[in-house]
């Protein structure tokens, strides 16, 4: 169990015990960037939501729903039995957002000490600085040039301040490019504001897919995912997906990606053999409600990743 974790239930198919304090896996940093160990870490936080709030609960009905499949993944005809487990929740610090990100880079860096890569579970989707800073520490540099950020959201969250605040779900990825990201992609986007478009045009190492491109042409993503080399972070908040297929987001947006775009995604990175993923964080489902269909797509995509990738 991780300090400052507690464990309501695990997600399907995950190992049933881990001992960080009784580990040899400690080794260099090209070894935990070729690991295929991953730890879950739920993240219940959703104190700077600006619409939908629910996020809170997204841990515990998307483990809840991993339930729901069997070990043989049919659409990748592969069997989920990869080494994963389940670390349980971080006992959040409700209405600080900083405090809270600094818990989770603690708690991640305890599992990076023992070759193990996070995948979290949100929560809304600032916690994602905490996983990400925590990797930062892994490079020389300590920060993430060399390391591409993939990033599927229907919103760029790339405003410097939202409301005063510059820790916020609406400003995660400005927070990340702080961190100097090899490159950012963004990935379903069809919801910026001014100041973000005039932002990302005038960045070098920015990249983005919309989603109304995407309609027309999936292909030339598919094509920039095969090109990517070296260290990868994948984020995703769930709002990427059209609300006809996830409604209980934090800010549902018409327009957006099927699941099976987030499917190709996954297979197309998975067939990439220049690249070494890092880290996985999946964020904003917004529910209370234990069998939520926007639950139960999250957890496939976590289901699909672990299949894929562990």
């Amino acid at each position: 169990m991780l300090f400052n974790t507690y464990e309501p239930w695990k997600f399907a198919f995950s190992a049933e015990s881990i001992d960080l304090y009784n580990s040899d896996d400690n080794g260099s940093e090209d070894d935990f960037a070729k690991s295929r160990k991953w730890g879950i870490i739920g993240v219940p936080f959703d104190s700077t939501c600006s619409y939908h709030h629910g996020s809170r609960y997204g841990p515990t009905i998307i483990r809840e729903a991993s339930f729901g499949f069997e070990q043989y993944n049919s659409i990748f005809e592969k069997l989920l039995d990869g080494e994963f487990y389940d670390c349980g929740d971080l006992n959040v610090v409700h209405g600080n957002c900083s405090k809270t990100c600094d818990a989770l880079c603690d708690s991640v860096k305890e599992l990076i000490k023992n070759g193990i890569k996070p995948i979290v579970i949100g929560g809304e989707h600032s916690v994602s600085i905490g996983s990400i800073k925590a990797l930062c520490d892994l490079e020389e540099s300590k920060d993430l040039s060399d390391v591409t950020v993939i990033h599927l959201d229907a919103h760029r969250d790339i405003i410097d301040e939202y409301i005063g605040e510059k820790d916020s779900h609406a400003t995660i990825m400005r927070r990340v490019h702080d961190l100097n990201p090899k490159e950012l992609i963004q990935i379903g986007i069809r919801s910026f504001s001014l100041e973000e478009k005039e932002f990302v045009e005038a960045q070098e190492n920015i990249s983005s897919f919309l989603a109304k491109d995407l309609f027309d042409d999936f292909d030339v993503l598919l094509d920039k995912l095969d090109s990517i080399e070296g260290k990868v972070y994948i984020s995703i908040d769930m709002d990427v997906i059209d609300p006809a297929f996830a409604p209980s987001v934090g800010n549902p947006t018409p327009n957006g990606l099927h699941p099976i775009d987030v499917e190709n995604i996954f297979e197309s990175l998975s067939n990439n053999e220049k690249i070494d993923l890092i880290g996985f964080d999946l964020v904003e489902v917004a529910s209370d409600k234990l069998g939520d269909i926007t639950a139960v797509l999250a957890a496939k995509m976590v289901y699909d990743f672990l299949t894929l990738f562990a």
